[in-house]
C-alpha cells in the first residue's frame, strides 16, 4: 500500500499519517512497521526506550487499519503510535520508574492519558527511559542504564524525559506522552532539538498523583508543534480521578494555530534576574526573539521581579520524596540512587511551619507572574542556561523550575545549535491557562525556522544532517 515515492514512514509527522490513512496511501502497519524497524537499529546505541510492547502494538495497527479500510476510524489518532514515559500507568506493562526498587507486575489500569489514547485508536507503542522516579536532570538509572543524546552519544538527553525526547529526534515514533516536575519535558526537548510542552497545571489529568504533587504535570513531546497540539487535544480529555484537573475545555487545541502574533507583548529575559546564561546560548535566543519581533509582537527586555525559588521549590522536592519512600523497606532503600534517600531524609526534618511557608511563598510567586502578565502576553527565556553536559555529569533547569511553581503553561521550542553541534532550545512562557497563546507563539516561531535534525548514525558519530 505505501508509495513508491513517500520517505520513510518513520520520518512523517502523526499529522502527515493520518493524512495518508485516510487517503489509503499508507496503512498503520506499514506505519508502525517503520518505526520497530527504526527502533531495532537506532535504540540500542542511544537507550531512548525501555520495554517495546511489539505484539501489542502490531494488534493495535492491524485493528486500525481494518478500521480505516472501513471508513471509520475511531478518533482522532487512529493507527498512529505513542510513547509513555515509565512513570506513567499502562493497564498490562510494569510502571518501574527507572528503579530496582519497584515491582515488575502489569498495571491493572490506564493513567487518563493512556485511557484517552486508547479511545481514540491510538497505537500504545512502549515506555521511554526516565531518572529514577524522575528525581534528576539526566536520564540514567541503575534499572535501565545510561539515555544518550541523539545529537552525540557522549552528551545527555536531558531529564527526566530524556528517553522521550530522544526517541522523538530519533524518529522513533511522532508523539510522546511525558512529565514534567521541574523542567523534565522542556529541558530534554531543547538538548534534543525537539519539541515540549508543559501545559498549564491540571489541563491534563493525572494519576495517581505524583509524589511532587501539583509540581507535576503531563504534556507531550513531538517534532512539530501542530503535532503536539493533536496529542494536548486528545490527552486533555477529562477524567473523574484527577481532583485538581481544570474544568474540561471541549476544544481542537490546533485551532488557530496559524493565526500569527502580530500585537501581542511580549518580555524577553535572558536571566531571569539572577541566572548566568552561556553567552553562546544568549546570543542564539536573542535572534530568536529578534524573528518574534519581525513577526509582529512587541518585544521589551524585562525581567519578572522574583527572586530565585529554588530554595521553595527544594523543600516542596523534599517532602515529596520522603513521601514517596514512606515504608520503603530496607532492602528496597538499598536498591536506591543515594540521592533519593537523602532528600527523604530531609523531608522529614522539615517543620510544618517550614513546609506551610514554602506552600505560601510559592503562592507569592504565583501572584508575582499573574501581575506580570497583566503587562506582558507572554515571557521568554532560554530554556537552558547552557548545553547538554556529557552524561553522568548532573544537570539541572533553572529557567524552567519556577513555573512548575506557578503551573503556568511553558514549552521549548528549537532556536539553534551551538557550534559544538548541540541543540539550543527557547522557553515561551504563558499566563495561567493560556495555553493556546504558547502554541501560538511556538507555531509562528517554528515557521520561521526550519528545525535542524540529527543524524541516523548508529555508531554515535552524529552531527546535523540538514
Amino acid at each position: 500500500m505505501i508509495a513508491a515515492t513517500m520517505s520513510n514512514p518513520a520520518d512523517l509527522s502523526a499529522t502527515a499519517l493520518l493524512a495518508l490513512y485516510a487517503r489509503r496511501e499508507l496503512s498503520p502497519v506499514e506505519a508502525l512497521d517503520a518505526v520497530l524497524n527504526r527502533i531495532h537499529r537506532y535504540d540500542l546505541p542511544f537507550n531512548a526506550f525501555r520495554f517495546v510492547d511489539t505484539d501489542g502494538a502490531r494488534a493495535a495497527a492491524r485493528a486500525s487499519e481494518r478500521r480505516w479500510m472501513r471508513g471509520a476510524p475511531l478518533g482522532l489518532l487512529d493507527g498512529v503510535a505513542v510513547s509513555f514515559k515509565d512513570l506513567l500507568h499502562v493497564r498490562g506493562w510494569p510502571t518501574r520508574m527507572g528503579s530496582l526498587a519497584t515491582s515488575d507486575a502489569p498495571q491493572p489500569d490506564d493513567c487518563p492519558a493512556a485511557a484517552k489514547l486508547r479511545e481514540h485508536g491510538a497505537v500504545l507503542l512502549g515506555r521511554t527511559n526516565t531518572s529514577e522516579f524522575g528525581t534528576k536532570g539526566i536520564t540514567e538509572s541503575a534499572l535501565a542504564g545510561i539515555t544518550r543524546n541523539p545529537w552525540n552519544r557522549l552528551h545527555t538527553p536531558g531529564g527526566s524525559s530524556g528517553g522521550a525526547a530522544a526517541a522523538t529526534a530519533l524518529g522513533l515514533g511522532p508523539l510522546h506522552v511525558a512529565t514534567d516536575g521541574g523542567g523534565s519535558i522542556r529541558a530534554p526537548a531543547a538538548a534534543c532539538g525537539v519539541f515540549g510542552l508543559k501545559p498549564s497545571s491540571g489541563r491534563v489529568p493525572c494519576y495517581p498523583t505524583a509524589h511532587s504533587g501539583t509540581l507535576f504535570h503531563v504534556g507531550p513531546i513531538a517534532r512539530s508543534v501542530t503535532d503536539a497540539a493533536l496529542l494536548l487535544t486528545v490527552i486533555s480529555g477529562p477524567d473523574i480521578r484527577d481532583e485538581h484537573a481544570l474544568p474540561y475545555q471541549p476544544r481542537d487545541w490546533r485551532s488557530g494555530l496559524d493565526d500569527g502574533i502580530a500585537g501581542l507583548r511580549v518580555a524577553y529575559s535572558r536571566t531571569l534576574g539572577y541566572l548566568p546564561v552561556d553567552p553562546e546560548i544568549g546570543h542564539c535566543c536573542d535572534a530568536a526573539v529578534q524573528r518574534l519581533a519581525t513577526l509582529g509582537a512587541i518585544v521589551e527586555e524585562a525581567d519578572p521581579g522574583f527572586e530565585n525559588p529554588a530554595a521553595v521549590f527544594r523543600v516542596l522536592w523534599d517532602a515529596g520524596v520522603a513521601r514517596l519512600l514512606r515504608g520503603f523497606s530496607t532492602d528496597r532503600l538499598a536498591l536506591l540512587d543515594p540521592l533519593l534517600p537523602e532528600a527523604a531524609a530531609r523531608g522529614r526534618d522539615l517543620s510544618a511551619v517550614a513546609y506551610l511557608d514554602a506552600v505560601a511563598r510559592r503562592g507569592q510567586l504565583g501572584v508575582a507572574m499573574r501581575r506580570f502578565h497583566e503587562r506582558y502576553d507572554l515571557l521568554v527565556t532560554p530554556t537552558l542556561a547552557s548545553g547538554p553536559p556529557v552524561v553522568n555529569v548532573p544537570h539541572s533547569a533553572p529557567h524552567c523550575l519556577p513555573f512548575n511553581l506557578t503551573g503556568q503553561p511553558a514549552a521549548s521550542v528549537p532556536c539553534g545549535v551551538t557550534q559544538a553541534g548541540l541543540p539550543i532550545g527557547l522557553q515561551i512562557v504563558g499566563p495561567n491557562h493560556a495555553d493556546a497563546r504558547v502554541l501560538l507563539a511556538a507555531r509562528a516561531l517554528e515557521a520561521t525556522f526550519p528545525w535542524p535534525t540529527p543524524s541516523l548514525d548508529p555508531q554515535g558519530d552524529n552531527h546535523d544532517r540538514n
